[in-house]
């Protein structure tokens, strides 16, 4: 049986699978090589957009590594994205009472439902700095996949 005889991964499959995610220096993000493959559904959000895209379209038993532009993978940091947002505004919106400290990734709730996340950088008397970037933003990375199955 060869590669061609297999399902490919496309949106909707369940897909068992290893991936390593490292940056361009060898600083590893994630690695289910050294324990145990994943089993997601592509599309559900379990991987970010741009993994799911190299993912999608590969067969079961494909093995490759993967090097990632910044551009091409998280994206590159916006500075537009780094805010300070008044102590007032944070309480308003049902952040009071937590202890929150530089390097805390904050969740927050848009009044659409939605919700995002943010790294607080800095914290003073009156306000706070969030940097709201993807943390991977800005970075090259690589990314190793095997395909195990494809359901």
């Amino acid at each position: 049986m060869s590669f061609s005889d297999l399902p490919d991964v496309k949106p909707g499959s369940h897909i068992t699978l290893n991936y390593r995610l490292a940056l361009a220096d060898g600083t590893l993000i994630v690695n289910t090589f050294d324990d145990h493959p994943a089993t997601l559904l592509l599309g559900a959000g379990h991987l970010a957009p741009p993994l799911e895209n190299i993912v999608r379209g590969l067969p079961a038993g494909h093995h490759s590594t993967f090097r990632l532009a910044a551009s091409d993978a998280f994206g590159e940091r916006n500075p537009d994205l780094v805010q300070r947002i008044a102590l007032a505004t944070l309480r308003e919106n049902g952040m009071t009472g937590d202890d929150f400290a530089p390097g805390d990734l904050v969740e927050f709730h848009a009044p659409d439902g939605t919700s995002y996340a943010g790294v607080l950088k800095e914290l003073g008397e009156t306000s706070a700095v969030f940097d709201f970037n993807h943390p991977l933003a800005g970075k090259e990375v690589e990314f190793e996949v095997q395909i195990i199955a494809v359901l």
